[in-house]
């Protein structure tokens, strides 16, 4: 990150950057057993949430308000193809979902915004990024959040990363992106003008990788 002037504004990607989650198959299987007293299996979990993930990637961008997410949702769990009821599996798969916020996310955002850097939130996400910031604490240490599906538009595209500079205030050349994915974060926010800061959390990095968040505090330093 050297080498460039400190930031006024950074977008921050959501999944693999500020948020994780719990290994949802094993969620998934103990719901489903409860609420039908039949043990899918780990291999069935597994399946049926590998199914889910494709359909979910494929048709994100429908869960654009409350209405189009329920929707979604109630696709989502007809696509894993369980010999339940869709409600039931519907319920399963929610349950199952349980996300957190690394350990550095908070402390980091709340570092950065004394340093006066302004702090949007920009993911590949339906409506509920805004429920899945808040439940973990998060939402009120940003100035804001853009779900794609909101937008109608997703990283690498041009135009959500325009969307953020509006709602940061901030030009391009005066605001930095942070997110796990090649294609999407790094070459989608260079594509848009914008300095991008690739964070890898885990396994192998690139040089100028980061690993948490608290590189970003220090480079964001008078």
């Amino acid at each position: 990150m050297g080498g460039h002037d400190r930031p006024r504004a950074i977008l921050l990607d959501a999944l693999g950057t500020l948020l994780t989650f719990e290994p949802p198959a094993p969620h998934l299987r103990a719901a489903l057993q409860r609420a039908t007293g039949v043990d899918i299996g780990a291999d069935g979990a597994r399946a049926a949430l590998k199914a889910e993930m494709a359909y979910y990637r494929a048709h994100l961008d429908d869960g654009g308000d409350a209405a189009g997410l329920h929707d979604l949702r109630v696709r989502c769990a007809e696509a894993m193809d369980l010999p339940f009821p869709t409600p039931v599996v519907l319920g399963a798969l929610l349950a199952s979902l349980r996300f957190r916020a690394y350990a550095d996310s908070a402390p980091a955002l709340r570092a950065l915004r004394a340093a006066g850097v302004r702090l949007v939130v920009v993911s590949n996400w339906d409506v509920s990024l805004h429920e899945r910031l808040a439940e973990t604490g998060l939402a009120p240490l940003v100035d804001g959040a853009l779900a794609s599906a909101e937008v109608g538009s997703a990283k690498p595209d041009g135009a959500i990363f325009a969307a953020a500079l509006e709602l940061a205030g901030t030009s391009a050349s005066a605001t930095w992106h942070v997110g796990d994915t090649p294609e999407a974060d790094v070459e989608g926010a260079r594509a848009a003008g914008i300095h991008p800061v690739l964070i890898v959390r885990e396994g192998p990095a690139p040089v100028g990788a980061i690993r948490t968040l608290d590189a970003l505090v220090d480079s964001s330093q008078p």
